[in-house]
């Protein structure tokens, strides 16, 4: 392989787009980030501006690229990885967007998610799809739009109209029309999605009145779909947490990753078989590659990183992300105050769209750092929540877990995890393993990695944290959270 040679992975997240640029051997060359403005019409409403979105990730991914002129280089692929379920719908013609994108984290359409559960279409829904009812997923932000934008539903009948979650509506754009695609991770996501025949379900397009006409094709996740007006081959997506999932090399059933964001997700791989939950965990598709397909078992937490955000913009008691750590380590546990982080819902297992954040054993001598300590708490707590469902429904103990995504960093966090878990907890040297997914691909499709046990050489730990709490102390912890989870439901 020239040594001048690359993958350029897109992240492109609920709070910011990245483009970075991997060497063969999984190394970070480039990173370029770029922050965008979400918007909060109305509580429990979120969005973003397409264009934003768009510009964003365009301008990253120009500046990543720029940097790496002066050498002779050659970039061979482009993976991309996407915050999922986030909705947009355009006109077909012209490109422009027909209403702002409805961002996963948004609740307006809970009213039609209780509707649809009154009307007894969960099991039917869940069978077909792995999912539950709920405002996280695309269709009924679709059918919201088509109902609330003037003229949309007619323009929709009539085949005017595309619907794409952000991977589909970043190819449009790179390919200016050409290509209107998605994969199955993220098509998995829709709640229109059939995860056994792996296509657009008619039943479900007929049940949120959603023409097919709008729906993008589904492809695996790593093929290559399109090109860019430079000509470099866009080969690979995946919705981010299931990139995460390939980026750390979870390719047995069994293994799970937790990536740490603006939410948390764990995910397990469940092998080629679509495996259902009995504890209340989505089954979703992890990805397609020639014509294997692997499953997962998912648990989603609505708030982590961004009850630090909380922290740090609403009660201004740090003055950025970063200071987190220090501040809760300046006290040696969180002094019997619980942080339920339940800042717009609890998630699984629990799925209670109205249940509120809550800080309980609060007393005159609670100090900043204490609930700076009981935020990292509670993070790691729901996490545990959904790796106990997740043993369950498989039958099996977790044999460690591997981490991502910004809060892997924390020590401090991370330690508490595998003291909580009671297994060792695993940070790979590349904690961006969503844009590693990514490229890993990509690289995949267009032949600069080989195959898959040339991609597993590249995968290194770069710290494990192994339990080391006393064990009553962790069960006092345990049942302390059990209780606030109990008041705060």
């Amino acid at each position: 392989m020239n040594e001048n040679a690359y993958i350029l992975a897109l992240d492109q997240g609920t709070t910011s787009s990245r483009a970075i640029i991997f060497d063969h051997e999984g190394k970070i060359v480039v990173t370029s980030q770029k922050e965008f403005p979400q918007y909060f019409p109305k509580p429990g409403w979120v969005e973003q501006k397409p264009v934003e979105i768009w510009s964003s990730q365009r301008s990253v991914m120009a500046e990543a690229v720029a940097s790496l002129w002066g050498s002779d280089f050659k970039i061979c692929g482009i993976g991309i990885s996407n915050q999922r379920e986030t909705t947009i719908v355009w006109d077909a013609a012209t490109g422009k967007p027909v209403y702002n994108a409805i961002v996963w984290q948004d609740r307006r359409t809970t009213p039609l998610c209780d509707e649809l559960k009154r009307r007894g279409l969960s099991d039917m829904i869940r069978e077909k799809t792995g999912l539950l009812i709920d405002a996280y997923f695309s269709a009924t932000k679709i059918k919201w739009i088509l109902d609330h934008v003037p003229g949309a539903r007619e323009r929709a009948r009539k085949g005017m109209l595309r619907f794409g979650t952000v991977d589909s509506w970043l190819i449009w754009n790179f390919t200016k029309g050409m290509v209107h695609v998605t994969d199955v991770s993220n098509a998995s996501r829709t709640l229109l999605f059939n995860i056994h025949t792996l296509d657009w379900d008619p039943d479900l397009l007929k049940l949120f009145d959603i023409p097919a006409s709008m729906l993008p094709r589904v492809a695996s996740s790593s093929e290559i779909y399109g090109y860019t007006p430079t000509q470099v081959p866009i080969a690979g997506i995946a919705g981010d947490q299931q990139a995460a999932l390939f980026g750390q090399m979870c390719l047995e059933p069994g293994f799970v990753k937790c990536t740490y964001g603006t939410g948390s997700f764990l995910l397990m791989n469940s092998g080629p078989k679509p495996m259902a939950s009995q504890n209340n965990l989505l089954t979703t598709v992890a990805w397609k590659i020639g014509e294997r397909v692997d499953y997962a078992l998912e648990g989603s937490i609505f708030v982590a990183g961004s009850v630090v955000q909380w922290l740090r913009d609403g009660l201004g008691i740090i003055r950025a992300s970063d200071e987190i750590e220090a501040l809760a380590a300046r006290v040696p546990d969180a002094g019997g105050v619980v942080f339920v982080p339940a800042l717009t819902g609890l998630g699984a297992p629990w799925w209670n769209a109205e249940a509120r954040g809550s800080l309980y054993g609060i007393t005159r001598g609670t100090t900043a750092a204490h609930i700076a300590r009981a935020a990292l708490d509670g993070i790691a707590f729901q996490t545990m929540d959904i790796v106990a469902a997740m043993e369950k429904d498989a039958g099996v103990p977790l044999q460690n877990l591997k981490v991502d995504g910004g809060a892997a960093r924390n020590n401090l966090l991370m330690q508490f995890q595998a003291d909580l878990l009671g297994v060792d907890v695993v940070r790979p040297n590349t904690t961006e393993t969503t844009a590693l997914g990514a490229a890993f691909l990509a690289g995949l499709a267009t032949g600069f990695w080989s195959d898959i046990d040339e991609i597993k050489a590249v995968w290194q730990a770069e710290r494990r944290f192994t339990p080391s709490m006393p064990a009553d102390a962790v069960a006092d912890a345990k049942a302390a959270w059990a209780d606030a989870i109990r008041r705060t439901l």
